[in-house]
């Protein structure tokens, strides 16, 4: 294979990582504001958004391995992650006073900083990247790069 060709391959496999992460923040958020279980939304992402087409856009392919780890993992997380949270934020704002995709974002970030062995600052970078495109014209990418750095220090003990 040429250097070329493994290049391309590695960015696709970031690419779908990326996309895997984005409809994990975006599950879990559809989990919290529709009460539906694991299975219904994760079947659901994966039947409809995976490499599908929306109003004429096509959605990315996602690594479904991973968006599966990062929603089972946020889930069975959620009280360690959400401890871990607030004891990131203020005490005046704690994680049930934050907004439902950040909510979701820490979630799946924590997941995956307990969970997988992705190194803290890919974890950090990718989930600030997503912070800016759920809110390209707030602070909030900032907001999460600070809590993210702090939840990765306190759940993930190697790797830094």
């Amino acid at each position: 294979m040429s250097d070329d060709a493994k290049a391309e391959k590695a960015a696709l496999r970031r690419q779908m990582k990326s996309a895997a992460r984005l409809y994990a923040v975006q599950a879990l958020f559809q989990m919290e504001s529709s009460a539906q279980t694991v299975q219904a939304v994760t079947r659901e992402f994966e039947t409809h958004r995976f490499g599908e087409a929306i109003d004429g856009d096509e959605l990315a392919e996602g690594d479904v391995e991973l968006f599966r780890k990062l929603v089972a993992g946020a889930v069975n997380w959620q009280g360690k992650v959400d401890q871990a949270t607030d004891r990131a934020l203020v005490a005046k704002w704690p994680i049930d006073r934050i907004d439902p995709v950040l909510r979701g974002l820490f979630r799946a970030a924590g997941a995956e900083f307990i969970d997988l062995d992705t190194p803290p600052k890919v974890v950090i970078n990718e989930y600030v990247d997503l912070a800016k495109a759920f809110f390209p014209e707030g602070k909030e990418a900032k907001f999460v790069n600070a809590v993210l750095d702090h939840m990765g220090h306190e759940l993930r003990t190697t790797g830094w």
